[in-house]
This record gives structure tokens, C-alpha cells and sequence, in this order.
């Protein structure tokens, strides 16, 4: 059973959102994972224990998106190989970039563990949540190994347009993940080491079913003896789209990390207000996120085709999508900001303070929105250091503003979600010019 989809010719829209469907559907329910965790510790271990496996989040998610953003990279290659329909490169690909990103998960994971009490000293968490954070990192992250292969695999399957398999074992782990969380602390009462444990397992779950499915269904992307070389070529564009994608989403994360530190700062109720509405706030604008990554393979399959009139139909088609998705997200989210918190916390100044956040951000997820599409513009057309610029813009930005107007007293912590979207629309104007003059310089290729 084969679901790839060729996106150089058919229905831009429909091609589109077809492949893009599946890809937002696992994208939100990987979110699964760490909102199961949250759900379960906001109900049976309490505050704490929901502000450690917050600030855990936040960590995880940077050193994630590391290796996401050099997957991501390593898929545009593919993509545009698959587009030129040249399955020998994309094999000796897979064997650079496989070699390349295990190399970088085994180092993170070196270091994760080398360092961590000096990790989350830097994140300032308070001292009557630094135990449970500890112990809950030391356990998920076993799984990271899991993560890397998961996402490696799905990746090179989104390439060449398959987007459904990897939902598929996805939302089978997940599944697993909410009844083994269930299991290990609301009855088994093993605490936040059992949140954490049945993440590890459900993750191990994904990532071995997607690459076994990988292995038999695609002989003829099976790594071969004569593609074990290091062609030079090869590794230079791997190297280049895979490493500023990574740097992208690391500055992305990083900054993130930092306005982290800050809400940790103001104590424990909005550590798990923030903890708690962060992951509502992703489960939102995910989507969008997705609908990105899928243009940008659809720009990537059909710049390696040079077919640049589709190209720029797909940036009109892709513009109305987004445009119209985060309206209908956007109101959503701003009218039902208190129930959706009622889901997860019952403590009124919790549910209080993530209103706040989640009421400024989901007005304004337009701004993230279009700038998701021109990280995936720019990924695909071999411009992947135009996407860190944007994301230096925005989340220097952020990191600023938050800092400071924070810092003013009848602001608070109000200005720390202010300082997201301002981020957002500085960058969207950047990128929005600049891709005038890139779509000009495709017309003449």
C-alpha cells in the first residue's frame, strides 16, 4: 500500500490540502504526547508537577527541533530529486543525511545528559520544581533516540508525497501513550517518572512501525552498497538546507527557551499557566505550521521539475488557505480561551492567567500563519538562510519586548504575549518583500 503524491501536476488546491491533511492530523496528535503527560499530571499530581512537565516541554521541544529542522532539510533535497525523478541521488541522500543526523542525536544526547543540572539551572525554575523536572527528563528523554528515527522516516516518506503512513502509526502510539499514562500514575500512582515512561514507550512504538513500513514497502529507496559513498555534491546541499533549516528552528526554540526563563521568573501559577496554554496555543496554530511544511514540498517537487508558473499559482492558492484557516482558528480560540483551560486546570488564577496568553496570541495567528509559508517558500527554492533571518527577526523580537516590557509594572507578564505577534508581522514584511524579488529571479531560470 503506497500513498505517495506527485504535486508537479493535478489540482494545486486539492493536491495540496490532500497531502497536507494528514500531515496537520499527526502533527496535532504528536502534540499528544506532552499535552497526555499534562493532562494527567494537572489532575493527579498537581501544580508542580504540571509546572515541571511545562518547563520540560519547552526544553524538549528545542532539542527536538533540532534534529526536526535537519529532517525538514534533508526532505526538501529529496523532494526536489524526486521532482528531477532521481532515485539514485536520493538514495546516496539518505545515506548522508541518515549518517549526518544520528551523529547529531547521539551528541545532544551526550550532552543532554552531561549537563542537565546545569540546564535547568539556566532555566531558573524554582527550587520546589526542580526534583520532579529532573527526574521527568531524565526518563522521556530515553526516547529521543525514538524521536530522531520517527521523524527521520517520515520525512523522506513526506518527500516523495506520503503523508498518510506516518499519521497512521502516530495515532496508533498515541493512543497507547494516553491509556499507559492513565495506567502508570492515576493507577499504578508511579507520579511524573510514569508520565514520562509512557511517552518513551509510545514513542519507540511510532518509530519502529514507520520504519519497518519503510523498509518493506520501499525497496527502491534502500540505502545499496554502491550508494555508500560521501559524494561531495550530494553533502554540500544536504548540508547547507539541513543546516540552516536546523539553525532556523534552534534560534526558533532558543528563543523560545529564553522567554521560558522569564515566565519562570514570575512563579509557579504562571509556570502552569503558561505550561498549560502554550500547548492549547500549539495545538491551534499547528496546522498552519503543517500546511507549511506541506507547500513546501509541493515548491520544492516542482522547482527541482522547473515548473515555476506552478509554483507561483501555489503561493496564491496557498495564501487564501491560510488566510482563511486562521480566521476561523483565531475566533475560536479568543471565544472559548476559559473553557478550553477548564480542560486541564481547575485553579481560577491559573485559568486567569492563560487566558490572558491565549487571547492576544489567538487574534493574531494570521501573522504565524504566513510566516510558516515563507519558511517553507524559502526552504524549497534553495534559500534556506532567508528562513533564519525571518526567524532572527521575529523571535529577536519577541525575546526583547518580552524582556522589557515585562519589566514595566502595570504591564507584567501582559507583556511578554504581546511581544509574540509584533515578532510575527516584522518578519512577515520582511519576507513578504523579499519573496517579490525571489519569484522574479525564478521567472528567469
Amino acid at each position: 500500500m503506497k500513498k505517495e503524491r506527485d504535486l508537479t501536476s493535478g489540482n494545486i488546491t486539492s493536491g495540496l490540502w490532500a497531502f497536507a491533511v494528514p500531515l496537520m492530523l499527526g502533527n496535532v496528535i504528536q502534540q499528544f504526547y506532552n499535552l497526555a503527560d499534562t493532562w494527567i499530571v494537572g489532575r493527579y499530581i498537581g501544580n508542580i508537577g504540571l509546572a515541571a512537565v511545562g518547563s520540560s516541554y519547552t526544553l524538549m521541544t528545542f532539542l527536538t527541533y533540532i534534529i526536526i529542522g535537519l529532517c525538514l532539510g534533508n526532505s526538501t533535497f529529496i523532494s526536489m530529486e524526486y521532482g528531477k525523478k532521481n532515485i539514485e541521488k536520493i538514495r546516496n541522500g539518505i545515506y548522508i543525511s541518515f549518517v549526518m543526523i544520528l551523529a547529531v542525536t547521539v551528541g545532544i544526547i551526550i550532552i543532554f545528559y552531561g549537563f542537565l543540572d546545569e540546564i535547568i539551572k539556566m532555566l531558573q525554575v524554582p527550587k520546589d520544581t526542580v526534583a520532579d523536572m529532573k527526574v521527568y527528563l531524565v526518563y522521556v528523554f530515553i526516547g529521543f533516540f525514538a524521536t530522531f528515527i520517527y521523524n527521520y522516516i517520515s520525512n523522506v516518506l513526506r518527500a516523495i508525497g506520503n503523508s498518510v503512513i506516518p499519521l497512521i502509526f502516530l495515532g496508533v502510539s498515541v493512543v497507547l501513550n494516553v491509556f499507559l499514562d492513565i495506567l502508570f500514575v492515576a493507577v499504578l500512582k508511579m507520579g511524573i517518572m510514569g508520565a514520562a515512561v509512557a511517552t518513551v514507550i509510545s514513542q519507540y512504538i511510532s518509530a519502529l512501525g514507520t520504519f519497518g513500513y519503510y523498509f518493506f514497502q520501499y525497496p527502491q529507496l534502500k540505502v545499496r552498497k554502491s550508494d555508500i559513498k560521501w559524494n561531495k555534491s550530494n553533502f554540500k546541499s544536504i548540508l547547507s538546507l539541513s543546516g540552516f533549516t536546523c539553525i532556523q528552528q534552534s534560534v526558533m526554540n532558543f528563543g523560545i527557551l529564553m522567554v521560558q526563563g522569564l515566565v519562570n521568573s514570575f512563579g509557579t501559577t504562571v509556570m502552569a499557566a503558561f505550561a498549560v496554554a502554550v500547548k492549547i496555543d500549539t495545538l491551534a496554530y499547528m496546522p498552519v505550521q503543517d500546511f507549511g511544511n506541506a507547500f513546501s514540498v509541493f515548491v520544492a517537487q516542482n522547482y527541482g521539475a522547473n515548473k515555476v508558473q506552478r509554483i507561483n499559482e501555489g503561493i496564491k492558492s496557498a495564501v487564501i488557505s491560510i488566510i482563511i484557516f486562521c480566521i476561523l482558528v483565531s475566533s475560536a480560540v479568543f471565544v472559548f480561551a476559559n473553557d478550553f483551560m477548564k480542560i486541564f486546570v481547575s485553579n481560577n488564577q491559573v485559568i486567569s492567567v492563560g487566558m490572558g496568553y491565549l487571547r492576544i496570541e489567538g487574534a493574531f495567528y494570521i501573522g504565524i500563519g504566513i510566516l510558516f509559508m515563507l519558511y517553507g517558500f524559502y526552504r524549497a527554492v534553495d534559500k534556506p538562510i532567508m528562513s533564519v533571518v525571518l526567524t532572527v527577526i521575529s523571535l529577536g523580537t519577541r525575546v526583547i519586548l518580552a524582556y522589557v516590557l515585562s519589566a514595566i509594572d502595570f504591564i507584567g507578564v501582559t507583556g511578554i504575549w504581546a511581544a509574540i505577534p509584533i515578532g510575527w508581522f516584522l518578519a512577515d514584511l520582511v519576507g513578504l518583500i523579499y519573496m517579490k524579488k525571489t519569484k522574479n529571479v525564478l521567472k528567469s531560470i
